[in-house]
């Protein structure tokens, strides 16, 4: 299994590429298009879709491009299916310039169902409070958290249908009862594991 992070846009937002072989998934490809394109390219790996933790602008902003460049479809929470061209709900109206949009997922994530491409499966798990729509993707021994859970923090619960109560409720249930070394990659940052977290995190101490 290959993790590749790509730290991308002005907001420094985790896009991931998660291989197993050629087997590869593409998970919130924020801005940065090109790059992340090229880096699939120099990994010699095939896309079999793109996953969405939520649909902020700075996770979205490079979806259309990368899509239409492997011809892979996108997933995404219900809830948020409609933020994609909403400049309003991703927030790219109030916090940048340029009004961001993607085309509609082609997809919506069923909670907890495990989904196989190739070799690589995971299992949807919702943790919402960031934004009410914010999933997780538990792989073997890690997870994706999106902007859920960060070392040392947590999203921020203050923007539209964020929630504070719901957002730590959403961890401990969802992530902390991960096993204690399972790898955390969150939406901004550096890595984590659940066991530090659960030791150090304020939010939780």
């Amino acid at each position: 299994m290959h993790i590749e992070k790509i730290p991308n846009g002005s907001l420094q937002e985790n896009c991931y590429i998660i291989a197993d072989g050629t087997d590869a998934l593409i998970i919130d490809p924020g801005s940065d298009a090109e790059r992340i394109i090229d880096t699939i390219h120099k990994l010699n790996v095939i896309p079999q879709a793109i996953l969405l933790t939520h649909t902020h602008h700075d996770h979205i902003g490079a979806v259309d491009q990368v899509r239409d460049a492997f011809s892979i479809p996108v997933y995404v929470h219900e809830l948020e299916q409609d933020w994609l061209n909403d400049p309003e709900m991703n927030l790219s109206a109030q916090f940048t310039t340029i009004p961001v949009t993607a085309r509609p997922a082609e997809f919506e994530f069923t909670l907890y169902q495990e989904y196989h491409f190739g070799k690589l499966h995971f299992t949807v798990v919702p943790t919402p409070g960031h934004s009410f729509g914010s999933v997780s993707f538990i792989f073997n021994d890690f997870v994706i958290a999106g902007d859920a859970l960060f070392k040392g923090s947590v999203g921020r619960p203050d923007l539209p249908t964020g929630n504070l109560d719901q957002l730590l409720t959403a961890i401990k249930t969802e992530l902390f009862s991960l096993p204690p070394e399972t790898v955390v990659y969150p939406g901004h940052g550096d890595e984590t594991t659940i066991a530090q977290e659960q030791k150090t995190n304020p939010y939780f101490n």
